[in-house]
């Protein structure tokens, strides 16, 4: 009978202790992901060289540069607005912490990766401690273009499925390879998109050439997606603007 009993009491803590193990594997899980989730939020432009080895992240709050260089392994400043160059695409940012002081220069120009040949839309200068690396980088899309989004509002009014030929208008973006594709309305359109942290263009637009019936607001949307260069998202909503206002309001479909 105390054998049974003996029996029973280490089967019992055998799963206990099973049951905390994988609590304990399950709540490292989600802080990986939930990390992974922050980064996404927070860091929009990445970059990196070798020879040495070096890696550099931009966010809304910090910018982080690590490399294999002795005494600038790993190095936090405050993230500042960026000296933007009157004559080109050019950003240069100037950061610092108590112990360094470093100038990044971020300029709009394919650039090769000298070990895996793969081509980045920028290249990349940091400068400090008498030291200047070059690399390559990319701005980080924000994930939370990545959908399917129907249009209900243009130049501030809203619109209505007679206001176009078949059905509502709609764009479908991917944002991790910065392109759409969509209907205008009365056409299917596809392009590109170009993404710069807060800007946001919709570029190379090309669409089919069917005839369209008069009164068709197809060609008024394509212009006023062409001229965004900003957007908002909030409440299911897209929101495309310029300098000049507001221009367009999608809603996201499940």
């Amino acid at each position: 009978m105390k054998k049974k009993l003996l029996l029973c009491v280490l089967t019992l803590l055998m799963l206990s202790c099973k049951s905390t193990v994988n609590q304990s594997s399950d709540k490292k899980e989600t802080a990986l992901a939930g990390n992974s989730e922050e980064e996404d939020m927070t860091v929009y432009f990445k970059g990196a060289g070798n020879e040495p080895s070096w890696g550099l992240k931009i966010g809304k709050e910090k910018t982080v540069f690590t490399s294999t260089i002795g005494g600038l392994e790993s190095l936090t400043f405050d993230s500042v607005e960026p000296i933007k160059a009157m004559d080109a695409n050019v950003k240069m940012y100037k950061v610092k912490n108590t112990n360094v002081s470093a100038t990044i220069t971020i300029q709009q120009l394919d650039c090769q990766d000298s070990k895996s040949g793969a081509i980045s839309p920028y290249s990349v200068k940091v400068e400090m401690k008498n030291k200047t690396l070059s690399g390559c980088g990319k701005y980080i899309t924000d994930y939370r273009l990545h959908d399917i989004w129907v249009l209900e509002e243009l130049n501030g009014f809203k619109v209505f499925a007679s206001d176009f030929q078949k059905e509502m208008p709609r764009i479908e973006i991917h944002a991790a390879e910065n392109r759409f594709m969509g209907f205008g309305g009365c056409n299917s359109i596809n392009g590109s998109i170009f993404y710069e942290k807060d800007l946001l263009r919709f570029t190379n637009v090309v669409s089919t050439l069917m005839a369209c019936a008069p009164g068709n607001k197809e060609s008024e949307f394509v212009k006023a997606l062409q001229s965004t260069t900003t957007y908002s998202i909030g409440d299911n909503r897209l929101t495309l603007s310029n300098p000049s206002g507001k221009l367009l309001v999608f809603k996201k479909v499940d």
